[in-house]
């Protein structure tokens, strides 16, 4: 699936904050990738630029149950 006007995205981009003391990290939606036809790569937007210290995670994008409508907080997304 490629990245045209108006189609869903397949992967979500997030940013990784650790957290204190080993525990859970803090995920940060930042943007979203489509996967090219041939699957052997992605088309990247971010909203955001990170800053500091973390890494960005590229995760396939999957529905979400009505309650969770959170993009930060501490965890892997669902």
């Amino acid at each position: 699936m490629a990245q045209t006007k108006g189609s869903k995205p397949t992967h979500g981009v997030f940013f990784v904050r650790e957290g204190k003391k080993g525990g859970k990290g803090f995920w940060t939606r930042i943007g979203a990738g489509w996967l090219h036809d041939d699957s052997k790569g992605l088309n990247i937007m971010l909203d955001l630029v990170p800053a500091g210290e973390g890494k960005i995670v590229i995760r396939v994008d999957e529905p979400k149950a009505d309650a969770e409508t959170t993009t930060e907080g501490q965890g892997e997304p669902q």
